[in-house]
């Protein structure tokens, strides 16, 4: 793509780089609200059934998710126009995410940056490594990748390391605003924990609330991870890379079902929303379909979403993702070689 081509892309999203207040009220209360309404009505659910409770929860992790599409708007200042007023609700929807703003702010900003560059990896992405890093590894880094890359580990230990560890410490060299935002949003989840175990006791509490954050926190994953790790995602190194192709050819569209693209808050416009992330989640689709090259994006469904669980290294020959099958080949010869 010429750059006046992608100047021109970026001009036709341009008049959807606007905060609609209506629209933005309109979805916290038809987020949050019901988020709450179904937390009381999964409590309620437990003098009923055990399972009917875990499933009345599940769907209330589902609502959490789009809470968490309102915080994500609230730190690209997308949601709405007023700065101070989405610094509020960002933290408001950190409480409700259990997602420190301003920390997790800058570190998504970063992601927006470096997105597909191979010599800025490691800050607010998925740790990916290149089929030569692979090989060239230490037996325990390959060890340690192999792990982080396992779904188990990736889906089902990652949203207990978010919400229990990386969100809740500061990283090193934090500014005073971001410090005391963490401070904040911790110390707000302690009072709504200690003070809704104290009305329904720690039982019934953990068997609502960890559904819910366990749920929420691997929908979460899996929807940024699927949406960069796709067959022959855009990955280039700082020489050549380029943000408009990466955010064009890095992200996919994930097209879903109409209930789950309305509860993921349209993030599977992501090719849209990295092309320009001052677009506000509800006018993401509107730029999708009004302009066609957009509409050229690697579309991916539920179906076939579920292939990148095998893409696991980057090929830089060949410009796509492979399998640790694919390149077992490569570290047999190497070991053969060691050996001669």
């Amino acid at each position: 793509m010429s750059k006046q081509k992608q100047k021109q892309l970026r001009k036709n999203v341009a008049p959807y780089e606007k905060a609609d207040q209506k629209s933005s009220i309109k979805q916290i209360l038809n987020t949050i609200i019901p988020f709450l309404i179904l937390w009381f009505l999964a409590y309620q659910s437990l003098s009923i059934s055990i399972w009917l409770s875990f499933a009345v929860s599940v769907l209330a992790a589902g609502f959490v998710v789009r809470t968490f599409i309102i915080f994500h708007d609230c730190a690209h200042q997308s949601f709405f126009k007023n700065k101070k007023a989405n610094r509020v609700l960002g933290t408001v929807t950190g409480v409700i995410t259990h997602f420190a703003f301003e920390k997790w702010k800058r570190s998504h900003s970063i992601h927006h940056a470096t997105s597909g560059n191979l010599d800025k990896r490691g800050i607010g992405d998925v740790w990916v490594m290149t089929v030569e890093e692979y090989v060239h590894a230490s037996l325990w880094k390959r060890i340690a990748y192999r792990l982080y890359r396992n779904p188990l580990v990736m889906f089902g230990f990652g949203p207990l390391y978010l919400f229990l560890v990386s969100n809740r410490f500061n990283r090193k060299g934090a500014k005073r605003k971001e410090r005391w935002n963490t401070y904040i949003i911790n110390l707000s989840i302690i009072l709504i924990y200690a003070g809704l175990i104290s009305i329904i006791g720690w039982q019934a509490f953990l068997l609502v609330q960890v559904p819910i954050l366990f749920v929420s926190g691997a929908l979460g994953i899996w929807l940024f991870y699927v949406q960069h790790q796709f067959e022959d995602s855009y990955f280039e190194n700082e020489s050549e890379w380029d943000y408009v192709k990466a955010a064009v050819d890095g992200s996919s569209y994930y097209k879903l079902p109409a209930l789950l693209q309305w509860l993921t808050g349209n993030i599977g416009f992501h090719h849209v929303h990295h092309l320009s992330p001052r677009v506000p989640n509800y006018h993401l689709e509107k730029a999708h379909t009004s302009t066609p090259p957009l509409q050229k994006a690697t579309t991916i469904t539920l179906k076939s979403s579920l292939q990148s669980i095998r893409f696991r290294l980057y090929d830089e020959r060949n410009r796509m993702f492979v399998s640790f099958k694919q390149v077992s080949m490569l570290l047999r010869i190497k070991k053969t070689l060691k050996s001669l």
